[in-house]
C-alpha cells in the first residue's frame, strides 16, 4: 500500500532530495539502491525506462524501511501512472503536464509531481493539482531561474530535474527550490561500473549534508 500523499510530501520536503535511478540494465540496481539508502536517501525514483521497472518497484516496496519512499518516474500518461500505483509506488513523477495523471493520483491519494518549464506551464501544473512542479529540463535555466520564479509564484513548490549536480544542488535550494531530483550526476557511472558502493553511499551523504546546510 502506498504511503499517503501528505506523508510523502512531508518526507520529500524534509529530505529535499529524490534520487532518480535510470539504468539500461537492472543488474547493479539493487546494490546501487542499497548504497543510496546507506547514504541517507529516503526517496528513490525508479524510471519507467528502466527494464522491469514495475517489478523493481514491487521488490523495493517489499524491502523498504519505515520513513522511505519508492516512486515511479518518467510517467507519460494516466495508464502508466495506474500501473505504477498498482505496483505500490509511493509517488509519481512526470516530465510533462497531463491532468489525467494528476487526477489518477488524487483518486488514490498518491503524491504527484508534474512537469513544466515556462511560467505558464508551471502555473498550469500547480492549478491542476500537482503537489510539486518538476521544472524540467533545468539544465539551461539554472538556479537563478528559480529565484525569478518565486517572485510571481511564492507558494508554488518547485523541484529542478536535469542539470542538477551534487555541486550545484544547494544553489537551487537557496534560490527557492523545495527539493531537487538527481539521476546520473548522483549515480556516477564510474562508481557503478567499479561497484564502488561505499563511494556511492558517501556521495549521497555529502549531497544530503549540503542540502541541509542550504
Amino acid at each position: 500500500m502506498s504511503v499517503p500523499r501528505d506523508s510523502a510530501l512531508r518526507l520529500i520536503l524534509e529530505s529535499r532530495l529524490i534520487a532518480v535511478v535510470r539504468m539500461k540494465t537492472a543488474e547493479a540496481l539493487p546494490s546501487a539502491v542499497e548504497a543510496l539508502r546507506r547514504g541517507g536517501v529516503r526517496a528513490i525514483e525508479i524510471t519507467m525506462t528502466t527494464p522491469g521497472a514495475l517489478g523493481i518497484i514491487r521488490d523495493l516496496i517489499a524491502s523498504r524501511a519505515s520513513g522511505e519512499l519508492i516512486g515511479a518516474g518518467t510517467i507519460l500518461d494516466a495508464s502508466a501512472a495506474e500501473r505504477a500505483m498498482e505496483a505500490g509506488a509511493d509517488f509519481i513523477v512526470s516530465p510533462v503536464l497531463d491532468p489525467e495523471i494528476i487526477r489518477s493520483c488524487r483518486v488514490r491519494d498518491v503524491f504527484v509531481s508534474a512537469g513544466g518549464l515556462t511560467p505558464t506551464e508551471i502555473l498550469a501544473a500547480w492549478r491542476a493539482g500537482a503537489d510539486v512542479v518538476k521544472v524540467f529540463p533545468a539544465t539551461s535555466a539554472g538556479p537563478k531561474y528559480f529565484k525569478d520564479l518565486k517572485g510571481p509564484f511564492p507558494d508554488i513548490r518547485l523541484m529542478p530535474t536535469g542539470g542538477v549536480t551534487p555541486e550545484n544542488a544547494a544553489d537551487f535550494i537557496r534560490n527557492g527550490a523545495c527539493a531537487v531530483a538527481l539521476g546520473t550526476s548522483l549515480l556516477d557511472a564510474t562508481l557503478i561500473r567499479d561497484r564502488d558502493w561505499d563511494g556511492l553511499a558517501g556521495r549521497a551523504a555529502r549531497l544530503l549534508e549540503s542540502l541541509r546546510a542550504a
